[in-house]
Formats: C-alpha cells, sequence, structure tokens
C-alpha cells in the first residue's frame, strides 16, 4: 500500500520540458562541429618544424589564422616517433590530422614555414581555412531573450497566485509566514525542569501540553481542548522561556514566530502571512503556534487612527481573529501568545474562544527567587558556603531575567579577580552594579560638591533610620556611580498591601537629602532630582489611584483597560485638577517639613555620620548604630532582608 501512494505521489512538471530542452541545446552546442572529427594529437611549433625537415609532413592547413592542422604522408606514419598520431575516428569523414598546435603572429609563422619550405625544397602544402559554428552564435544571441521571457513568466505566475494558497503565491514569497518550525527532533532542550518558580503559571501550560498527547482523554467527557492562552507579565518574568518548555515537552510541531513578523510595508503582506501560518499549523496538527509580543498586531482597534494609518495592522487582526474562531476553525491548532501589554489588546482577541485563558506571569517573590537562582548557579563554579537564601533576599523586584544577569555578572566579576570560584561578596559586587552602575572613582568632583552629597546622603540614612515605617538601611556610599553622584542602598519590607502611614514615611525619607542638604547649608541642589521624582509619583498615586486623599475622596482615575491611553480630555473637571495638585504639594511639603524638623533635633548625629562618610566613602549599618544606637521599631516586627537602591542625580 505505500508503495502504491508514493506512485501516486509523482506528478509532472513542465518545467522538466524546459530543462531537457536547454539540456539538448547545451549538448548540440558542446558538440558541434566535432562530431566524427578529431583534431590529433597536440605538439609543439619546434617539434612541427623538425617534423618538417625530416620530410614527414603532407600539408598544413591553418584555422582561423591561430591554429595550425598537421596531416603527415603515409611512410612517415610508419616511424616509431609517429606512431601514437594515428588518428582514431569513431565516423572517419575526410582527411583527419595527425597533430595541432597554436601559434602567435600568423605572418611570422608562415614566413618561417615557407623559407624552410623553400630551403629543404619540399612539396608540403600550406592552406588556410575559416570554422564558424552558426548555431553557436544563433544560440548566444537568443539566449537573452529567454532569459527575460522567462523571468516575466515566472514573475506573472507568482503575481497570479501561481504559488499555492496560503499567501506563499505573492512575488519574492513575501506573504509566506515566517514561523520557525520545531518539530519532535527538537533543536532546543528547554524543559520544564528549566523553568524554575512559576509554579502556577508552569501548571496551566503543563496542561496544555497535556491536551496535545492525550485529546482523548478530555474529549471522551465531551470537553473542548482550548483554543488559546495569553500569557502576561512584566518583562524578563518567563514567559518566552514557559513557550520554549512547551516546545521541548510537546510531542507536536510547534511553530514560534514575533508579532512584528507580521508587519511590512506592503498592503494585505500581514493578513496574508496569517493565512499562511495557519495554514502551515492545520496540515501538521494536532500543532502549536507561538506569537511573540503578540500586542505589535493585537492593538484596540480604532486608536490613534488617523488618516487611515492603522489599516494594514487592523487587516491582520482581523484575520488572526477569524482563524483563531470563525467558520472552519475547528482544528486542533493551540494558540500561546506571550505580551507585557495586556492592557492594550483588542476584546475580540481576549474573549473566551481565542484566549481561554489568560496565564499571569508575576515577578518572583521570595521563595521562587531561591529556585531560579539554583537553576541559574548550576553552570557556575561557586564557593561552598554560597548561601541562595541570602541571594534571594538581596534581590527584590528583580525578574528572572535580572537574576540570570546578576550570575553572569559575578562570575565576570570573580574572573576579573582571577579567583577560581564566584563567592559571595561578588554577588553583592554584581548587584551593586547592575543597580546602581559601575564605581567612578576617577570623576572630578570638588571638596564642596562631595561635601554637599555626603550630607545628602547622610540625610537619607538619618531619617529613614528614624521612621518607623521607612527602609532600613544596608549602605551609603559617595562614591560616583553611573548617572549618579552617591547612593543608598535600602532594605523594605516585601509588602502585598500598602498603608498610608507607609507610603508617607518613605516619601519624608526620600526627600530626607534635600532637607539635610537645607539644615546643614541653608541652600539646595538639583542632587534631589531622581528624589523629587519618587515622591511626586507616589502623592500622585496616593490621590489619583489609590483613593488615600482626604480631601479628594474615595477616587480613582485610574483606568485599568487602557481605553483611555489616548484620550486628550481629563476624567474630572478643571476644579478638581486644582484641587489633586494642591492636594500634591500639601503632601509632599508636609514630609519635606517633618524631614527637615527631624534632622533638626539629630543635626549633630546627622553632622557625625557626614564626617564619617567623607573619610571612608563608604558606611554601612554597624555605623549607623554605633551613632544613633539600634532602631527601636526592630523589635516589634521582622525586619525585611530585600535590597533597593535610591540614587541622586
Amino acid at each position: 500500500m505505500s508503495k502504491e501512494k508514493k506512485q501516486n505521489n509523482f506528478k509532472f512538471n513542465n518545467w522538466w520540458i524546459y530543462g531537457s530542452l536547454i539540456g539538448i541545446l547545451l549538448i548540440i552546442q558542446l558538440f558541434s562541429g566535432s562530431i566524427g572529427t578529431t583534431n590529433g594529437i597536440t605538439t609543439t611549433p619546434s617539434k612541427f618544424f623538425i617534423f618538417l625537415r625530416n620530410g614527414d609532413v603532407k600539408k598544413v592547413e591553418i584555422v582561423n589564422k591561430r591554429k595550425a592542422l598537421v596531416y603527415l604522408i603515409d611512410k612517415a606514419l610508419s616511424k616509431e616517433v609517429h606512431r601514437k598520431s594515428k588518428p582514431n575516428q569513431f565516423l572517419p569523414i575526410g582527411a583527419i590530422p595527425n597533430y595541432n598546435f597554436e601559434f602567435g603572429d600568423v605572418q611570422l609563422f608562415q614566413k618561417q614555414l615557407e623559407e624552410t619550405i623553400e630551403e629543404e625544397r619540399l612539396n608540403t602544402e600550406l592552406n588556410f581555412r575559416t570554422e564558424t559554428n552558426a548555431f553557436g552564435d544563433i544560440i548566444i544571441s537568443i539566449i537573452p531573450f529567454i532569459v527575460i521571457i522567462a523571468i516575466w513568466i515566472f514573475i506573472m505566475r507568482r503575481m497570479s497566485g501561481g504559488g499555492g494558497p496560503g499567501g506563499g503565491g505573492q512575488i519574492f514569497n513575501i506573504g509566506k509566514s515566517k514561523a520557525k518550525l520545531f518539530d519532535q527532533k527538537l533543536e532546543t532542550k528547554t524543559t520544564f525542569q528549566d523553568v524554575a518558580g512559576l509554579e502556577g503559571a508552569k501548571e496551566e501550560v503543563q496542561e496544555i501540553v497535556d491536551f496535545l498527547k492525550n485529546p482523548n482523554k478530555y474529549t471522551a467527557l465531551g470537553g473542548k481542548i482550548p483554543k488559546g492562552a495569553l500569557l502576561v507579565g512584566p518583562p524578563g518574568t518567563g514567559k518566552t522561556l514557559l513557550a520554549k518548555a512547551v516546545a521541548g515537552e510537546a510531542k507536536a510541531p510547534f511553530f514560534s514566530l514575533s508579532g512584528s513578523d507580521f508587519v511590512e510595508m506592503f498592503v494585505g503582506v500581514g493578513a496574508s502571512r496569517v493565512r499562511d501560518l495557519f495554514k502551515q499549523a492545520k496540515d501538521k496538527s494536532p500543532s502549536i503556534i507561538f506569537i511573540d509580543e503578540i500586542d505589535a498586531i493585537g492593538r484596540a482597534r480604532g486608536k490613534s487612527n488617523f488618516s487611515g494609518s492603522n489599516d494594514e495592522r487592523e487587516n491582520t487582526l482581523n484575520q488572526l481573529l477569524t482563524e483563531m474562531d470563525g467558520f472552519g476553525s475547528n482544528t486542533n491548532v493551540i494558540v500561546l501568545a506571550a505580551t507585557n501589554r495586556a492592557d492594550v489588546l483588542d476584546k475580540a482577541l481576549m474573549r473566551a474562544g481565542r484566549f481561554d485563558r489568560q496565564i499571569y506571569v508575576d515577578l518572583p517573590d521570595l521563595r521562587e527567587r531561591k529556585e531560579i537562582f539554583e537553576v541559574h548557579l548550576k553552570p557556575l563554579k561557586k564557593s561552598k558556603d554560597l548561601d541562595t537564601d541570602f541571594l534571594s533576599k538581596q534581590t527584590p523586584g528583580f525578574s528572572g531575567a535580572d537574576i540570570a544577569n546578576v550570575c553572569n555578572e559575578a562570575a565576570l566579576i570573580a574572573a576579573r579577580k582571577d579567583k577560581k570560584a564566584v563567592g559571595k561578596q561578588d554577588f553583592l559586587d554584581a548587584v551593586d552594579r547592575i543597580i546602581g552602575g559601575l564605581e567612578k572613582k576617577n570623576k572630578i568632583i570638588t571638596p564642596e560638591e562631595k561635601k554637599a552629597v555626603a550630607f545628602h546622603e547622610a540625610g537619607h540614612a538619618t531619617v529613614s533610620w528614624m521612621l518607623e515605617h521607612a527602609a532600613p538601611l544596608v549602605k551609603v556610599t559617595i562614591v560616583p556611580r553611573g548617572r549618579s553622584l552617591g547612593a543608598a542602598w535600602y532594605l523594605p519590607e516585601e509588602r502585598l498591601i500598602v498603608r498610608p502611614e507607609q507610603m508617607l514615611d518613605e516619601m519624608c525619607a526620600a526627600l530626607g537629602g534635600r532637607a539635610a542638604e537645607k539644615v546643614i547649608f541653608n541652600k539646595i541642589s538639583t542632587g534631589a532630582l531622581s528624589d523629587l521624582e519618587k515622591v511626586t509619583k507616589q502623592a500622585r498615586a496616593m490621590v489619583t489611584i489609590y483613593g488615600l486623599s482626604d480631601n479628594v475622596g474615595n477616587l480613582t482615575y485610574y483606568d485599568s483597560s487602557g481605553q483611555n491611553e489616548y484620550g486628550f480630555t481629563k476624567p474630572y473637571s478643571e476644579k478638581t485638577s486644582e484641587l489633586i495638585d494642591k492636594e500634591i504639594s500639601d503632601i509632599i511639603e508636609k514630609q519635606y517639613q517633618r524631614a527637615i524638623d527631624l534632622l533638626k533635633r539629630n543635626k549633630a548625629k546627622l553632622t557625625e555620620l557626614a564626617e564619617v562618610l567623607l573619610k571612608d566613602e563608604v558606611i554601612f549599618k554597624d555605623n549607623l548604630e554605633s551613632i544613633f544606637g539600634k532602631r527601636p521599631f526592630e523589635g516589634s516586627k521582622k525586619e525585611s532582608t530585600i535590597q533597593k537602591t535610591d540614587e541622586e542625580e
């Protein structure tokens, strides 16, 4: 049966005829003028004149003024020297030369030949002949026209859709899908074991793989295999890694591409590539399609559509919607997609029946960060006393990609120091470098500026040490890092909910740097730019998002759907706008004054801390304890060991 199937798959192609004709023409061209003839053995002019003087040459024929054909007399053929020159011809036609050779100038050769014949009194004949290949000349003259006609036919066939359905028929296959296919003979070796943390997301994705492996298990009860799953989460949390794990685990064809692969400058290409992609996936079903960064084509329709500029992208989206859930879409093709901008996606794309599941891939917590560290530490030569619990506590808010970067940077730092293993201090240096930037110890800074930076950072440290809900200090430095002249690292709590007093204490600590400049020098500077930016965002969020302002009330102007992203009107009146601005300003000024009052009461200790900082350039938690004593709040609550930085511009 298999042999019969193979025979039935045989298809005649017209291009075989064209190829055969071209081959015949080339053979005729190569052998024309030489069928049944030979030019004899190749020799040299010097040997020829020896044969001539010996009286062995009967006739010399000069062809096209560059080649000589030599015919010997019958008596000479019996000589030993000419024994190999006897011609062997398949179809003998006329006299056949015994030797041939090429010469330079025909006039010189003719003169030398005639002089030799006259000197030796020979009866050798001298003839001239011109050879032409009329057939070859005709072929050469018509080849350009044949090539032009062939190219024209090829282009016309492609433009008319001769390349077949599914989008591959356009010129240069421009409408063909750019998806990369991973099959069972996988190039990628990523499995679910390589995905640490993300337990909930991993479980849901594993179910999708199980759907494809054992579909009868679910359809036997009347259930349907989900059409698609959308991976949503911040950048670097492992969305694409989960998709790679699916490609490694699934025993089904896996098509992978980016949302931008559909976008092209030509009209209709995006929709054509979508059709071609799903056609390929249906041919190999059950299969999986993974579209990374789907927000490139999945944005809500009608937004910022000035002068029809988004028509092409919307056509691509419309085609995707139809392929995922439209007439004739009941195929075993599961669509996985990833984005960090789920709020801008079209509602029609998000509905059940297209993306049945939305899998949220969040930033890892303390336990998950430990698991991620263990994965990325496997290839490293690490010291035996390295504690993964400690490392996970020092990286708050880090994504999986950030942790991978920390591990790599720590290995580079250890190698730079010629160490045999990567130790704890290398990881701390790596975190400092990633968060704060590279130390610039040779940066030119005046003593006055250095003193101002020292009091600024000491102000941060003092205020944060005195406030209950402010993050306790880990390290302060006045060595320039990156764009900042100084930096302070803190250990905030990992909170799921935040109360107003906690936010106010954090704002007060952030304003401690500027407040210290005001208390000590009675002057302020531009060094508090990043502090002011942070504080302003926090105050605005308190008033307009979280409803934590008494004067504005329990209102929020936050739109989680993202529908008002491109709106030109505010969701509140001008009077309310003035109230919001005044409330934000009042909150910030109140905390600024609070920081000033606190520093005035502790001015002597602030000065002492700044002097230590000027002397050592770096201070730690121990320095603050020796000056201020232990924090009075540490006994009442468990201190979280999580690190963060606050940089001054």
